[in-house]
């Protein structure tokens, strides 16, 4: 009983020995609290290992005693993998940290078991059923290992590895931004590691002269200043190791060999960890800087007419004020006011945009004689308008081209947006030149301070009964957008009663009115509901026999009035557009008009092919240099590229090739 007693004691000691020394290492290599995954190790070993197998190998040992998980990334290079590449020789002596934990928790084991089994003998306890399962443990493993000596170290990577991939989900953005190296996209097979390589070596080098320059050793700061410039030389633009010059495998072994000169004098882990994560916020902060500067700079760029285009304006306008009056009038004019006929509105001060908008409803329609299209633009491109299309008529189709400064009941008098408009708290809105939040506000007021929302070209689409006293139904089409199918089939849709057809843009949670609107304000939080869904302008059936009973425009008159100080929304017509026309929109089908291909790079191929219109709705204009590639051979198709006019003014060069 007492030899019993003594094995009891001697087990529960061997067994608080154990505990402990797991707990030692646990706490060692458990990651710190805000889950940051540093990549000091990684380019410590890499520029170890640049000098050499024998360097490397104490480097790594180095790593193992100073480096804790929270310090190093997943996975260092594997020891003595054969390679022909300098990026895959630089990576010699390289260990994995699931490894050394392993190996760390398994020689604990070990001696625990060891232990125990010494206690055992001495006590003639060699029988004892746990003694005798943990020897069978012990076999089974290494047994296991004899068989498949690789499949345990996969497995030791492996798990960690998925363990620490998931952790990193739960890492805060709002701390680290996007950035996790533990990330499966960060995960690449490529060739590129020595661009990999290279970048981690200036990481590093940066860190330590910081670290250098506080402790005023300023020999070693101006050599590692030094040594970054000329890796940062070798390195160049160069995103992948075949944009490299084949040298630099010579630069990366100096590189390496001063890292470890400048790790002997000033390597201290809080110091490095510290300086790491230092930086690390300091990236994070230059992206989130850097999308904002983006972001001005193409709304910036969508403001801007390109030089083909206000080239082909002013060389279409001055041969139209050539002309004698007697040959600036279009043929068919006794169409404009037949209301059996299929109406268009197309308000544009884009000559390109608009002839394309023409040309592609005429190429797509089963009857074109029967088409009208009724064109409204400035003082400025009435002239080039005209001419165009004195030149290039929309084959047995009608069409009328008007100025809008001739619309003499449209003035300030009668409506308020061009009363705003006018108003010197609007002009110093857009012109002040230090405006305080130009950048800083980013997208969400950048975009209203675009000059087509001081044009009453883009508010003129809620007074289309004034301007067509004589129609009954008309259709509504935006500038960017392209017709691919015949679209008379609208004329026949049953609105229900309501004054607006249109596709609605609303998802689970997006594009709906609390979007647009501001329902802080009780004028709009008690009369609309902010989970109505949201409409598309653009492609617009409106039945202009009921807006006159409704008197829809003096319902936008209304809103428009108490939105002097835009606190109901701000500027642009959509948000008007969804007040004006609440509980009296028709939805439309989905396949009638498709969004988006002026900023989402991943609509799908086919509902483009199905789709009736689509639109190039956002800053990436067809029109535009930043343009997305793959949607421009859908509007550039249906350019005149012969027109002298384009080739004059060098369209052809610019867009044919799209």
């Amino acid at each position: 009983m007492a030899s019993s007693g003594n094995f009891l004691l001697v087990f529960a000691l061997a067994t608080l020995i154990f505990v402990a020394a797991a707990w030692d290492v646990g706490t060692r290599i458990a990651p710190d609290q805000h889950g940051i995954q540093n990549s000091s190790n990684k380019a410590l070993i890499a520029t170890a290992s640049a000098s050499g197998h024998d360097k490397g190998a104490s480097t790594v040992e180095f790593v193992k005693e100073n480096y804790s998980s929270s310090q190093m990334t997943n996975e260092l290079d594997d020891a003595d993998q054969p390679s022909n590449s300098s990026s895959d020789k630089s990576r010699e002596g390289g260990l994995s940290i699931e490894k050394i934990c392993y190996d760390k928790y398994e020689n604990i084991a070990s001696i625990s078991v060891q232990t125990m089994e010494e206690s055992a003998q001495l006590l003639g306890t060699s029988a004892n059923p746990t003694r005798r399962r943990l020897e069978e443990v012990k076999r089974e493993k290494r047994d296991k290992r004899a068989v498949n000596p690789g499949q345990q170290d996969d497995e030791v990577i492996i798990k960690p590895e998925n363990a620490a991939v998931e952790r990193s989900k739960a890492v805060d953005s709002a701390f680290l931004g996007k950035y996790s190296i533990w990330r499966r996209e960060f995960d690449s097979e490529s060739s590129d590691s020595t661009v990999r390589l290279i970048r981690d070596q200036l990481i590093m080098a940066r860190v330590y002269s910081s670290i250098a320059k506080s402790k005023n050793k300023l020999g070693l700061y101006l050599e590692l200043l030094r040594q970054l410039k000329e890796s940062q030389r070798a390195l160049g633009d160069a995103s992948t190791d075949s944009e490299i010059r084949h040298s630099v495998s010579q630069r990366i072994k100096e590189m390496g060999q001063f890292l470890i000169k400048a790790r002997d004098q000033l390597f201290e882990c809080k110091t490095v960890t510290r300086d790491l994560r230092s930086m690390l916020q300091s990236a994070d902060e230059q992206v989130r800087g850097l999308k904002k500067q983006s972001t001005f700079l193409s709304q910036l760029v969508a403001k801007t007419i390109p030089n083909g285009i206000h080239c082909l304006s002013m060389r279409l306008s001055i041969d139209y004020y050539l002309l004698p009056p007697e040959k600036r009038k279009f043929p068919r004019s006794e169409n404009l006011e037949n209301p059996n006929l299929y109406h268009y509105a197309l308000f544009s001060d884009n000559v390109l945009a608009a002839s394309v908008v023409v040309n592609s409803t005429i190429m797509n329609a089963k009857d074109p004689q029967k088409h009208v299209f009724h064109l409204v633009t400035d003082k400025l491109n009435f002239g080039a308008m005209n001419m165009w299309f004195l030149l290039n008529p929309p084959g047995e189709a009608t069409i009328h081209v008007e100025n809008v400064d001739d619309f003499k009941w449209l003035n300030s008098s009668y409506c308020p947006v061009l009363r705003q408009l006018e108003s010197s708290a609007m002009k110093e809105y857009y012109f002040r030149a230090n405006h305080p939040t130009t950048i800083s506000a980013g997208s969400s007021n950048l975009k209203y301070r675009n000059p087509k929302y001081l044009s009453m070209l883009n508010h003129l689409r809620f007074y289309l009964p004034e301007v067509y006293p004589k129609l009954d139904k008309i259709l509504f089409l935006d500038d960017d957008i392209v017709v691919q199918k015949d679209l008379t089939g609208l004329w026949s849709v049953d609105l229900k009663g309501n004054v607006n057809g249109a596709v609605e843009t609303c998802g689970e949670s997006f594009h709906r009115f609390d979007k647009y609107l501001n329902f802080s304000n009780p004028h709009i939080s008690q009369n609309f509901d902010p989970n109505a869904c949201g409409w598309a302008y653009g492609m617009n059936l409106f039945d202009l026999k009921v807006w006159k009973k409704k008197d829809i425009t003096g319902i936008y008159h209304k809103w428009q009035t108490l939105n002097a100080n835009r606190s109901l929304w701000k500027l642009g017509t959509l948000p008007p557009g969804l007040i004006t026309f609440y509980g009296l929109t028709y939805p439309l089908n989905k396949s009638w008009h498709v969004l988006g291909l002026g900023y989402n790079p991943s609509i799908d191929p086919l509902k483009i092919k199905k789709a009736a219109v689509i639109h190039y709705n956002g800053n990436m204009k067809p029109w535009l240099e930043l343009a997305m590639a793959r949607y421009r051979p859908y509007w550039s198709k249906y350019i005149t590229y012969n027109d002298p006019y384009v080739q004059t003014c060098k369209l052809t060069s610019v867009y044919s090739q799209s």
